[in-house]
């Protein structure tokens, strides 16, 4: 009786796992915005659990934002550096979005040549991902007060204008989150950091993208 349990056990672990093996892995690498800092619970508001819900079973969706991550490899806090960074390759990614910039707009962080170096070696590392992933680069979202140096000056006359062009030199699908979000400044409590309504709405934007 207990061998013929175990047997049972061991059969329903195999087709659960068969059955998420089926599901498509989107992974969501960026800074403090897509971690879901100032939300709680953000494991379960961030824009990254959102969209794992509204996507629904066929997907299934991992967090891998750093808080204070820049996409500058010299930034004082560089996402290359980070844990979230290296457990990257522990997932076999059908589908990897990126949305970095916001800490690089810092005055002591921006650097509009290495900007430009560094976000295309970040492209060029999540092309040979293993699994071959399809790869969206996100315009982050508008900077609607200036604080901690992060400024939408830099962001719009600067991050902005490298994205668009390695999205396109590199034929790669972008989403613009920029535009997408400049109108909801009120779920924007400290002007960098969306709320849950905030996260949602991002959440919703991608969500379409990803079904065009």
């Amino acid at each position: 009786m207990k061998y013929f349990k175990l047997l049972i056990l061991v059969m329903l672990i195999t087709i659960n796992q068969a059955c998420q093996d089926k599901r498509q892995t989107i992974v969501c690498i960026g800074n403090s915005i897509t971690e879901g800092s100032g939300l709680k619970q953000f494991s379960r508001r961030a824009y990254p659990a959102v969209l794992d819900s509204l996507l629904g079973p066929g997907y299934r969706v991992i967090n891998l934002g750093r808080g204070g991550a820049t996409l500058l490899k010299n930034g004082d806090l560089s996402y290359w550096n980070t844990k979230e960074f290296s457990n990257l390759f522990g997932y076999k990614a059908d589908i990897v979005i990126m949305m970095l910039g916001t800490n690089d707009t810092k005055p002591f962080n921006w650097n509009a040549k290495a900007f430009t170096t560094d976000y295309q070696a970040m492209i060029d590392t999540l092309l040979f991902l293993q699994g071959d992933p399809k790869i969206y680069i996100c315009k982050p979202v508008p900077v609607f007060q200036d604080v901690w140096g992060i400024n939408d000056s830099t962001m719009v006359n600067g991050v902005l204008p490298v994205i668009d062009s390695l999205a396109k030199v590199n034929d790669l699908a972008l989403i613009d989150l920029y535009t997408g979000m400049a109108n909801e400044g009120d779920h924007f409590p400290d002007g960098v950091h969306p709320d849950e309504k905030g996260a949602r709405l991002m959440a919703g934007i991608i969500a379409q993208s990803l079904s065009k």
